[in-house]
């Protein structure tokens, strides 16, 4: 997998920021563990924030591509082929643990949970984001990006709608495991739907990168939950 940005940057980043700031988390000789690190691009992140990373990833190909890439950047992230449900850590090892675009992927994502209530400490925060299972998500995150011709971005079998999560869900399950969800946000988009098509098109084409797809798209942080959702969890 090669290291490029998420289209999704613009918005999934400034709230991850909001909420360590609000919390008054600060980075110095605090640990993160990014689950599911995929290309590396939040890790190293929140590697630039200044905390000690740690990135699990079940893909050998991932880790290898995102290990040359830190080092390239001058990043110091620690690596390690792993898979969520099966944490290799000792109990409350992290101050902050996410899964970013990883529980819709996952079959029992539940034990992923558990098992990040596990490695957490007690005053850490789980940070996360997933695909909600409504009508408008298999519109906007499955048909549009995933089949349609005209607006495809994404290999057609990316996500698999029917794995989405309710936020429901996904608060019992937190509740199951001993952590209090805090907040619940969704995305609107700023700016002119039409303005996006040329993006498409050059980004299709390799002439733009996912970050600056996301700058045209325009999603920022709001209240619109039917297709994709974000939040944080705590100890009570």
């Amino acid at each position: 997998m090669c290291h490029t940005a998420s289209p999704l940057r613009p918005w999934r980043v400034p709230h991850v920021e909001r909420v360590l700031a609000w919390l008054k988390i600060e980075p110095q000789s605090k640990r993160a563990l990014d689950v599911g690190c995929g290309g590396g691009v939040l890790a190293e992140e929140f590697a630039a924030m200044g905390y000690t990373v740690t990135g699990l990833d079940p893909s050998a190909q991932s880790l290898e591509a995102t290990r040359a890439h830190a080092a390239q950047s001058g990043l110091n992230i620690d690596y390690r082929l792993g898979y969520g449900d099966e944490l290799p850590f000792e109990n409350e090892s992290f101050e902050v643990v996410y899964c970013c675009d990883v529980l819709e992927h996952i079959q029992n994502w539940d034990a992923v949970i558990g098992e990040v209530a596990r490695v957490l400490k007690r005053s850490g925060v789980y940070l996360y984001d997933t695909i909600n299972l409504t009508t408008v998500s298999k519109l906007t995150m499955i048909k549009m990006p995933q089949e349609w011709k005209f607006t495809r971005l994404a290999p057609p079998t990316l996500h698999v709608w029917e794995m989405s999560i309710t936020p429901d869900e996904l608060k019992a399950s937190l509740a199951r495991h001993g952590l209090q969800n805090k907040d619940l946000v969704g995305t609107q988009m700023d700016g002119n739907p039409i303005k996006m098509i040329p993006a498409l098109r050059r980004y299709k084409a390799g002439q733009i990168a996912g970050a600056e797809l996301g700058k045209h798209i325009g999603l920022k942080e709001g209240t619109d939950i039917s297709s994709s959702y974000m939040g944080y969890a705590m100890e009570p």
